[in-house]
């Protein structure tokens, strides 16, 4: 037979034209063998998708959080919002939200459980699907991932753009061109819907970089210094394309949502306020105008002994100066001078607080963080944008006081997450005490990715549970991926 491609061997197998029985026989498995590989990452995808859809089916109604309303409002009637992401507004309208707010809470359980899957197969080579199944039992158990994937909110999608850049990064050629694109189309659409899940990116492509750049070096110089023990060579560089091309597809959506929403091209008109919103609360703001009031001409001179000492007071609550003066909507030169003026005079303060609120937000992750009853705000939104909804709506059990007991729940969820967190350094110290640095890379970069998550938050906005809550389940994949792997993953290596 003459040389052919491999599928039409299989072809000639099975029209009986093969070497021989044998041969046949060969073929014949392997396709199968194939088949059924397809079928089980099939049968897997499905059911991570049901069981990350639990909690929303058990609440009767996709669980909602006090922004769903700002972004049913932008998305629904074109009403930009500068503190909501227009991206994720206008998914809501594409996927139907008018209709049914079930659609993108299934979008985005299986967009999760695409990239969960992928992740488990890349990493355990002979993954069963017993295996896969009971890894998104265990998730679904012990940490909060079906809370924030059943919920109308982008807060799921930060996950994905870890997952996402990991594949990206480190497993493009195990994916395939068509899988490659599929992915970076699922990051790229993660990353656009949440300004902080830009910043995330960005600091992951950074390190990346730096990877490519500094890791050669030192392979080459290990390699001359001790050339029978290499390991550093075995080291998997990340390919910086693919996940640069998710980035760049990111800021595209980004600009192209606020064009149809405003007809005018940025980035961010909300930017300033939230890091204005954390200044107060840190009290540098109030240190600022005691310092330079009344000879710095700022407005808020006169309200200084007023300011709020929260920053959620300052942006959201009813007798706020901010929201006197417009809000979002309003003129933000003045919050601008004084965080730029701030910087100026306090760059030692500024740096402790930040780091300050940083390392709070690392180690906040409780879950349910405003899951509860929410009529006084979102109802009236419901009544003007889905009135179709109200009564499926108000049927959830969220919707019902009592119902939901964070407080039993997070003595698991939290034991877990911090479990977890130091099993992950524990499996860090490990695989780098015996050289596996390929088994780094995962590990590596969920952690580096945390704490990016807990710079941004913590830094630009101001510690909440959930922000950092959304992601914790990240380390519970890992140790289970290390330990189906490899179940001596944890033994710390024997030197000599």
């Amino acid at each position: 037979m003459p040389d052919c491609p491999a599928f039409a061997v299989a072809c000639a197998a099975s029209l009986g034209h093969s070497r021989g029985p044998v041969g046949h026989s060969w073929i014949f498995t392997n396709l199968l063998r194939k088949k059924f590989k397809a079928i089980s990452l099939l049968l897997g995808f499905a059911f991570l998708t049901f069981l990350f859809l639990v909690i929303a089916l058990w609440n009767r109604f996709p669980l909602m959080f006090y922004d769903t309303g700002g972004y049913l409002a932008e998305g629904l009637e074109g009403a930009f919002l500068p503190e909501r992401s227009p991206v994720y507004s206008l998914l809501l309208y594409l996927t139907g939200g008018g209709i049914s707010l079930w659609p993108v809470v299934i979008l985005q359980a299986a967009m999760t459980a695409y990239l969960v899957a992928l992740t488990a197969r890349a990493e355990v080579e002979k993954l069963s699907l017993g295996q896969l199944m009971a890894a998104g039992a265990f998730l679904m158990l012990a940490t909060g991932i079906g809370w924030y994937v059943g919920q109308v909110e982008p807060d799921c999608m930060t996950a994905l753009v870890v997952l996402g850049a990991y594949l990206l990064f480190f497993r493009s050629k195990f994916l395939g061109a068509a899988q490659t694109i599929l992915v970076a189309a699922i990051t790229g659409l993660a990353v656009a819907c949440h300004p902080s899940h830009l910043g995330l990116m960005a600091g992951l492509l950074a390190v990346a970089l730096a990877l490519r750049v500094f890791f050669p070096l030192r392979v080459s110089r290990s390699r001359e210094r001790d050339t029978a023990n290499a390991g550093e060579a075995d080291l998997k560089l990340p390919h910086i394309l693919p996940a640069l091309g998710a980035f760049v597809l990111a800021l595209g959506l980004v600009f192209a949502s606020n064009y149809v929403l405003t007809r005018q091209v940025f980035f961010s008109r909300s930017a300033s306020v939230f890091v204005f919103a954390r200044l107060m609360q840190d009290g540098i703001v109030k240190r600022l105008l005691d310092d330079t009031c009344p000879a710095s001409g700022y407005k808020l001179c006169a309200y200084k002994s007023r300011l709020k000492t929260r920053a959620d007071a300052w942006l959201w609550a009813p007798d706020s100066l901010f929201r006197a003066e417009g809000g979002f909507r309003g003129e933000h030169g003045e919050e601008t001078r004084i965080v730029l003026d701030s910087i100026r005079r306090y760059p030692f303060e500024q740096v402790s607080a930040a780091v300050n609120d940083s390392v709070r937000q690392f180690f906040t992750f409780k879950t349910g963080d405003g899951i509860e009853s929410q009529e006084w705000v979102l109802k009236p939104i419901f009544e003007k944008d889905v009135p179709a909804q109200i009564p499926s709506y108000l049927a959830g059990r969220q919707q019902q006081q009592g119902r939901f007991r964070f407080a039993t729940l997070n003595m698991i969820h939290v034991t877990v997450g911090f479990l977890s967190l130091l099993g992950i350094v524990l499996l860090l110290h490990s695989a780098a005490r015996a050289r596996l640095w390929r088994e780094l890379t995962f590990p590596g970069l969920v952690l580096v990715a945390l704490i990016g998550n807990a710079i941004i938050c913590g830094t630009f906005s101001n510690p909440h549970d959930r922000y950092q809550s959304r992601v914790i389940w990240l380390p519970s994949l890992v140790l289970i991926l290390a330990r189906i792997r490899n179940p001596n993953s944890f033994q710390p290596a024997e030197s000599g």
